[in-house]
């Protein structure tokens, strides 16, 4: 046209393709089985959850054919689903309820390599008075953790971190279990300077059934 010739056109937003799974992305909502919770909650480190969750951020791991999608929610927590072999409800493997436990800043270059290659991998895992045990096997007593690269999307763009992860859990009734999930997370700063941290979470495994997603 010619007024686009004479005043030139805005350039069109390039949509960003943000992940999703199972009907889950940024924006929608979900509920979880509160009978469920009522019945586990009374072990579990988090007290007081919501069942019904908003999505605000999303994030996506690619490991070797395995895709780990995270959905987080307005209420200090986020949605793990593990899928194989492709990206289909078919796919899916593993569904987790984390809740943020903790968050502890690791100020120096020793102190983070004490945490990656010395404490976060040993067969046990202690919070408060509570014991866990490593999920994944080592032919050693140390397994040392597994880097994970997130995308996470949200309202003000992309971001990347790099993810350091050890997952453990313990028992509790009924045959369920929590998880535990240490994740050494490493950031580069705008300045240059990295910013590193330990995200501590504790989660439930799920069921398709025992979750109802909203649009």
């Amino acid at each position: 046209m010619v007024f686009n010739k004479i005043f030139g056109s805005k350039p069109e937003k390039v949509k960003i393709e943000t992940p999703s799974i199972m009907g889950l992305r940024i924006g929608c909502s979900f509920e979880v089985d509160t009978l469920l919770l009522k019945l586990v909650e009374p072990e579990l480190m988090v007290s007081g959850s919501n069942p019904t969750h908003i999505i605000k951020a999303a994030g996506k791991v690619e490991l070797d054919g395995t895709t780990i999608f995270r959905f987080y929610t307005d209420d200090d927590a986020f949605l793990q689903v593990v899928s194989e072999g492709g990206t289909e409800e078919s796919h899916v493997v593993d569904v987790k309820l984390f809740h943020f436990y903790d968050t502890l800043d690791i100020p120096s270059q020793d102190d983070w390599d004490r945490l990656l290659w010395k404490e976060m991998g040993g067969t046990e895992y202690s919070l408060e008075n509570y014991t866990y045990s490593r999920v994944w096997t080592s032919a050693g007593d140390y397994h040392n953790p597994v880097h994970m690269l997130e995308k996470t999307y949200d309202v003000d763009g992309v971001s990347q971190t790099d993810q350091f992860v050890m997952l453990f859990e313990r028992p509790i009734s009924n045959d369920n279990t929590e998880s535990l999930m240490l994740s050494a997370e490493e950031t580069e700063e705008i300045a240059g300077n990295l910013s590193r941290c330990l995200v501590l979470s504790t989660g439930i495994s799920l069921s398709p059934s025992q979750i109802n997603i909203h649009g």
